[in-house]
């Protein structure tokens, strides 16, 4: 690895627009390590922001001009306005700007090994199994991942030593398409981000450009279940061979995939066990976290970690002591009367579906599941699918939509998700704020209840007040 951006030789000061975020803070500790000088600004208080200042970051709440007019580069968050006053200063003092992701983009080109994990959902949870069984095998990657985990000393990030860097890699504005990578990871192609993909087919055109930026020698790892990632593969294989890229397949049960799983079993904690097979040989691999979706994850992570000469043995040990990243059926608290609270970041209807099966498979009394929708477009585009994501759950509560990046034009509610609920015949019941859900779970809870919170935006601190 280079020791510095090569494309930012002259540069000394950086400074980051929404530095807090989980993507930015991670790239604003690699720029202070590799000796720049960094600042930042951020609309609002948060653990990242304290994690950067404690390692001598400044950072200023709020946004103030005069911060950028001895800054060399500005990089920014997609999320900012674009009428952000140190934004409009940058561009009027002439100084260079770069969206978050088209500056990881040219921090990735300093590695030797990219390794970009994408996909609609699954991408956190594989890309933290993946980056735990890298560590464990004494490999020393750079990681960048969506959520903090354990192995990561409860940070979303690490700075090694390596040529690896492993990166989770989101598809949305097309922002994986700016990372180049050595290794592609590929979990599953599906609707999302509505509010920036005409449907389904420009998806697998973006996914399909993801794929044919792999270079020459370059590896492939590719869900063999998944329609969609096999029809993509097909229209590029021919261009992929002429490269010599390595494909690698997965699969719950397909021999005709590179690995797949046999003998699959879960026990009452929801926890899955399965035979793992590779050129007739096989290998016990056993979680000890929940869900199908799970297994899934793992053979992604045990297919990647395989292409790149990581033992079974090696993973076996990883994936067994691998506890979940944050907010990925995460166990918050116990309530009393043994009501157990989890938490969980699904937002998309495959993923409630998911979290709710897996919620199934433990024992329990009853499933209350509290649902707070994520951004207008998504809950509006898929509100049909919505309507039967619940199924597995006893009693549905749904919040007021969190709109994220966007603003409410009065044409979707959370009342019409509701409404679409209760004609399935799901107990579904529209509750706007968190100080209601609580005083209203509160008074239905019964002994060995778990309370599943559910959604990407703020629903996490509703376990606070229960």
């Amino acid at each position: 690895m280079k020791k510095s951006l090569t494309s930012l030789k002259d540069i000394n000061k950086i400074h980051m627009i929404g530095i807090g975020g989980i993507s930015m803070s991670a790239i604003a500790l690699a720029l202070k390590k590799y000796g720049y000088i960094v600042t930042g600004s951020d609309k609002s208080e948060g653990d990242m922001i304290q994690i950067l200042k404690d390692n001598n970051i400044p950072v200023y709440i709020g946004s103030n001009a005069e911060l950028v007019k001895d800054a060399d580069i500005v990089v920014y968050t997609s999320a900012i306005n674009q009428h952000d006053p140190e934004f409009v200063r940058a561009k009027s003092l002439g100084i260079p700007t770069y969206e978050r992701a088209k500056f990881l983009g040219l921090l990735l080109e300093c590695y030797d090994t990219p390794i970009c994990i994408c996909g609609t959902h699954g991408k956190t949870t594989t890309t933290s199994m993946v980056s735990a069984i890298f560590i464990d095998a004494g490999l020393d990657p750079n990681i960048q991942v969506g959520s903090k985990f354990k192995k990561l000393n409860d940070l979303n990030y690490r700075i090694g030593e390596s040529e690896y860097y492993i990166l989770e890699s989101c598809e949305y504005v097309d922002s994986f398409l700016n990372f180049p990578h050595q290794t592609a990871t590929v979990l599953n192609i599906e609707e999302d981000h509505l509010d920036y993909f005409s449907g389904i087919d420009e998806i697998k055109e973006s996914f399909k450009k993801f794929i044919l930026m792999l270079p020459k020698n370059g590896i492939l790892v590719i869900n063999y279940d998944d329609l969609n990632c096999m029809e993509i593969l097909n229209e590029v294989r021919d261009e992929l061979e002429k490269r010599n890229v390595k494909i690698y397949t997965f699969s719950l049960s397909e021999p005709d995939a590179t690995v797949y799983a046999r003998n699959v079993s879960c026990n009452i904690k929801g926890f899955y066990s399965f035979e793992l097979v590779y050129k007739d040989t096989s290998y016990e691999f056993y979680l000890t976290v929940p869900g199908i979706h799970n297994v899934y994850d793992a053979l992604a992570a045990i297919t990647t970690s395989l292409a790149h000469g990581i033992s079974f043995e090696s993973m076996e040990k990883s994936l067994n002591e691998f506890c979940g990243a944050k907010r990925r059926f995460e166990y918050k608290k116990n309530i009393g009367k043994n009501v157990l609270v989890y938490d969980d970041y699904a937002h998309h209807p495959t993923e409630i579906k998911a979290t709710l099966a897996a919620a199934k498979q433990k024992e329990h009394n009853r499933i209350i599941a509290i649902f707070q929708p994520h951004t207008y477009s998504r809950t509006k585009e898929l509100l049909n699918d919505f309507a039967t994501s619940f199924s597995d759950a006893d009693i549905v509560i749904i919040s007021d939509i969190y709109a994220a990046r966007e603003i409410d034009d009065g044409s979707i509610s959370s009342k019409d998700v509701v409404d679409l609920l209760i004609k399935n015949k799901v107990d579904a019941h529209y509750i706007p704020t968190f100080e209601e859900i609580a005083k209203y779970v509160k008074g239905i809870i019964q002994e060995n209840d778990i309370v599943l919170t559910i959604g990407a935006g703020n629903i996490t601190h509703l376990s606070d007040i229960l």
